[in-house]
């Protein structure tokens, strides 16, 4: 399904022309994304922010797969927002279903950088898993 849920219009490809990072706070990793590399848009839009990071370890909340079915994987780009592009209607309907939303909430499977600035993303407090299961 790469990314897509096929209950939604395919929307239109975008993917990172340039390589930039990712910085993810808290915690303060940074993600670098080489566009000749990028995740396969199993998770998430291809060359997403959940792709990559999950790709770089940093853990995101998906419950969906990242095909825009929920908004676990909801984070605040920070820094670098216009990078990603409109939000598609769709996206921002699953938006307005998380808490604490603010101007610069995204759902990292659909947010795709172009490459042309770095950017920052915070996941939200509530959003954090800080208790890994081991399986």
């Amino acid at each position: 399904m790469r990314g897509r849920n096929p209950y939604l219009d395919a929307l239109a490809e975008r993917r990172p022309t340039k390589p930039y990072t990712i910085t993810v706070l808290p915690e303060g990793v940074k993600v670098e994304v080489d566009p000749a590399k990028l995740s396969d848009g199993h998770l998430g839009l291809a060359g997403s922010i959940l792709g990559q990071c999950l790709a770089a370890g940093v853990d995101i909340e998906h419950a969906c797969g990242g095909v825009l079915a929920c908004s676990t994987c909801h984070v605040y780009v920070t820094a670098g927002g216009k990078t990603c592009g409109e939000a598609s209607e769709e996206e921002e309907d699953m938006i307005d279903g998380a808490p604490a939303v603010r101007p610069s909430s995204r759902l990292a499977c659909q947010s795709v950088p172009d490459g042309s600035s770095d950017i920052v993303i915070e996941i939200p407090a509530w959003n954090r898993n800080a208790v890994k299961e081991g399986h």
